[in-house]
């Protein structure tokens, strides 16, 4: 049983600089949850959209551009493998220093990680140890993403009303339509205004360069919500412990494998639409890259606003219910809707526009969905894995996975991948049912 911690002489200090605030209510909390994930999704999009138009050409330019972008894609899926040992190793900082320095710790290592990688040598200067480096800054991205876990989403969940469940859990995930807008913004704009040798010389380095910049920022604003004297009240009550990874597995390990299962479309759909478009168009059609990231950029637009509907609709229908909705959606959508990026300009809109109202109507309430399963005891850290294992199974091989089959079988193949993801979260759904009616069947016959 995980025992109560007393705050650090940093906390403290920092806290009474907090006081004059006053409590944190959820209008604060949303926005510096929403400040944190758009950072860190700006991260993520960053690397994303530099695996698929720079680092085949910079990293693997001793290769042909498909098996260099699978390449890419590989080195992309480490920060998935890596990022529940961050969380195993962030959590235990927390649990002996406190959140403040596990967050500085933690956003400083991401920061350094995403800027190192815009100083990165080619292949042609440095040979293989490019790969190396990349391969690396690519881990410490993974390990910090595991400790940027704040428990502040948790927090903004615990102070909802319950009437509004769905509204309040959607407003973190809205920094995923948030991020992917400014970086693809960013990206168009450097390789739409600059000659391609420029480009690949420094114009890819600057959106790495930004992502530090914006860490900053999100840190202060991350900081200023977690040594708050009510949040560290929370904390000290156990309402937010972080417990032993070991502890939480033996006593929450069912409900962290159905949290990490049961939002697996959602995952799916998210590279879907994201990562994957950009590689096929990129690879296989004339189009540049500068015209399908505003396309992208739009259909975030369109992403954010199914996200905020989400939230509507949930608390009307359950979370549970608009998932395995969305999840036999997902399913039809996989069904015709890739063979759209073979239409042009309209066949790529309709597609990136209805996946991104699809996404975001499953991806809105994803990370709420079995959340309210674990115990007090273990929320924290649940919550925290349950995300890792999520993001590993759900997205860590999608864009891989997407572009081997699309590459050899046509671009239906790509979506078996996604209608396997639609099947496991509503078998993970109806499994999560069955166990919730037979508790309670126990619970009244005790």
């Amino acid at each position: 049983m995980a025992t109560s911690q007393r705050p650090s002489t940093s906390e403290r200090d920092a806290s009474h600089l907090s006081e004059s605030h006053g409590a944190v209510n959820p209008g604060e909390m949303a926005i510096g949850v929403i400040i944190g994930r758009t950072s860190e999704f700006f991260d993520f999009f960053v690397y994303a959209i530099a695996s698929v138009i720079v680092f085949p050409k910079l990293v693997f330019s001793f290769t042909d551009p498909l098996t260099g972008t699978l390449y890419s894609f590989a080195i992309f899926a480490l920060a998935f493998i890596a990022r529940p040992f961050g969380t195993a190793i962030f959590t235990a900082i927390d649990r002996r220093t406190g959140k403040s320095a596990k967050l500085t710790l933690a956003l400083f290592l991401l920061g350094i990680s995403t800027c190192s990688i815009g100083f990165l040598p080619g292949y042609e200067q440095i040979g293989a140890a490019s790969i190396w480096l990349l391969a690396l800054a690519r881990i410490g991205q993974g390990i910090a993403l595991g400790g940027t876990w704040d428990g502040l989403a948790s927090l903004l969940a615990m102070n909802a009303p319950q009437r509004h469940r769905g509204w309040y859990a959607m407003i973190p995930q809205l920094g995923a339509p948030f991020g992917l807008i400014v970086a693809s913004g960013l990206f168009a704009f450097f390789v739409g205004n600059l000659s391609a040798e420029d480009f690949y010389d420094w114009g890819w380095r600057y959106p790495f360069f930004v992502a530090f910049a914006i860490n900053v920022v999100a840190l202060f604003a991350r900081l200023r919500m977690v040594v708050t004297p009510d949040y560290q009240a929370l904390f000290e009550t156990r309402e937010l412990q972080p417990a032993k990874i070991v502890d939480t597995l033996r006593a929450e390990g069912q409900h962290v494998v159905i949290g990490a299962f049961a939002p697996l479309a959602s995952f799916a759909m998210f590279h879907m639409v994201t990562v994957f478009p950009l590689s096929w168009v990129y690879l296989f059609t004339q189009e540049g890259p500068a015209r399908f990231l505003v396309i992208e950029a739009v259909g975030a637009v369109f992403g954010a606003m199914a996200i905020v509907a989400s939230g509507m609709i949930a608390d009307r229908i359950g979370r549970r219910a608009l998932l395995g909705g969305c999840a036999i959606a997902i399913a039809v959508f996989s069904g015709f809707a890739p063979q759209l990026l073979d239409g042009g300009f309209a066949g790529e809109m309709v597609f990136m526009i209805g996946g991104f109202i699809l996404l975001g109507l499953s991806f809105g309430q994803s990370s709420g969905s079995v959340a309210s399963a674990f115990s007090p005891t273990y929320r924290y850290t649940g919550s925290a894995l349950t995300s890792d294992l999520a993001w590993l199974f759900g997205a860590g091989f999608a864009p891989l996975a997407a572009l081997v089959l699309s590459s050899k079988f046509g671009l239906i193949s790509a979506g078996a991948y996604l209608l396997s993801g639609a099947l496991v979260t509503l078998l993970a759904l109806r499994l999560n049912r069955q166990w919730e009616i037979r508790r309670v069947e126990e619970e009244q016959r005790g």
